[in-house]
């Protein structure tokens, strides 16, 4: 079982910066691929970036790439999501997911987190 908590949503104005965090409870977290979606009002849930589980390979969409990245320290059982440039189109809710069975990029992860508002103003 993971439990996970997020952090590091607010209000930003367009061009700015804003960090989200992931802090992820059990003994396994190491072995979890971790992801972030995002959820705008209207709209499905989609996918924003990914990490396998050892930090080695990453995946973004379209979307984010050049201006997100994500990161993970398996020693603080956390992962990161470093957003930049942000747009009024990013605005929505982020949720941090965790999975071990291969479904993340599929968008079916075993774990998702409560969701944290990201606000983009214009």
């Amino acid at each position: 079982q993971v439990q996970l908590v997020e952090s590091g949503g607010g209000l930003v104005q367009a061009g700015g910066s804003l960090r989200l965090s992931c802090a992820a409870s059990g003994r396994t977290y190491s072995t979890y691929a971790m992801g972030w979606f995002r959820q705008a009002p209207g709209k499905e849930r989609e996918f924003v970036a990914a990490i396998g589980w050892s930090g080695g390979d990453t995946y973004y969409a379209d979307s984010v790439k050049g201006r997100f990245t994500i990161s993970r320290d398996n020693a603080k059982n956390t992962v990161h999501l470093q957003m930049n440039n942000l747009k009024p189109g990013d605005t929505a809710v982020y949720y941090c997911a965790a999975d071990s069975r291969g479904t993340l990029l599929m968008g079916r992860p075993e774990y998702w987190a409560q969701g944290t508002q990201v606000t983009v103003s214009s």
